[in-house]
């Protein structure tokens, strides 16, 4: 039974988990939407990303393959390499969704992110199956507001920049920042070591398929071997989770 109305609480309660995750989700939209307004792409097409694709990583990785001149396929190809985590985001929510209704299942699996799956889960460990429903929708449609928000603010600033002043550093300024902590972890250290690797080696490739071959390899070596052991302490979100579990 879906009932959002009847349980607006747990929809704000959603929202309010989500909260902590904008911080960092929305300086990634801003930067997103520059790069798309930078690049030789159409304005409205660099913001389409967003409610198409609705993944940030995937976003940037396209807008950067348009940008270069990539093939259709190519780009299609990694976008979908990049995104191959979310069947496992979406299997693992698949039994809470079991017996919802169609268009429930439709419209929660295209909100299904990183933030999203990990708040629903929060709520589906702790919360009635109805309530939990109300729960996941609210966090997931902020982040979904927020985002395409973000992209818009970015792109609409990064029109208005004069033409001599070039922002193609800031995505992979950005992504470089974001990468660095992850050395840390096994998996995600060999994931980006071994996509690097690969890109160099097929830098010359023709349609730039190297783009695409490092992606492969890199979510192929990351999901290889042994699973990682914790090196750090979790998220104060994550911690909070364990705790009420």
């Amino acid at each position: 039974m879906i009932s959002l109305r009847a349980d607006r609480r747990d929809v704000a309660a959603g929202a309010r988990a989500m909260v902590p995750w904008l911080a960092g989700l929305i300086p990634f939209g801003l930067v997103i939407g520059v790069s798309a307004a930078q690049a030789d792409i159409p304005a409205l097409a660099g913001w389409l990303t967003g409610p198409l694709i609705y993944a940030g990583s995937s976003q940037a990785a396209t807008i950067g393959m348009l940008d270069a001149g990539a093939a259709p396929m190519v780009v299609v190809a990694s976008a979908l390499i990049i995104n191959i985590r979310l069947i496992f985001y979406s299997a693992t929510m698949a039994r809470y969704w079991r017996d919802t209704p169609w268009w429930w299942r439709l419209v929660a699996a295209y909100l299904i992110v990183d933030p999203s799956c990990a708040v629903g889960l929060s709520g589906y460990r702790r919360l009635s199956r109805r309530r939990a429903h109300a729960h996941y929708f609210g966090g997931a449609v902020l982040l979904w507001v927020c985002w395409l928000a973000a992209i818009g603010v970015g792109a609409t600033a990064g029109a208005g920049l004069p033409a001599w002043l070039h922002l193609e550093f800031v995505m992979p300024l950005y992504l470089v920042g974001q990468t660095i902590p992850k050395l840390a972890h096994p998996a995600q250290r060999r994931a980006i070591f071994t996509a690097a690797a690969v890109a160099l080696l097929a830098l010359s490739a023709p349609l730039q398929l190297g783009i695409a071959l490092a992606i492969a390899a890199g979510v192929t070596a990351g999901l290889t071997g042994q699973p990682d052991e914790p090196t750090q302490s979790p998220h104060p979100l994550q911690r909070t989770v364990e705790v009420r579990r």
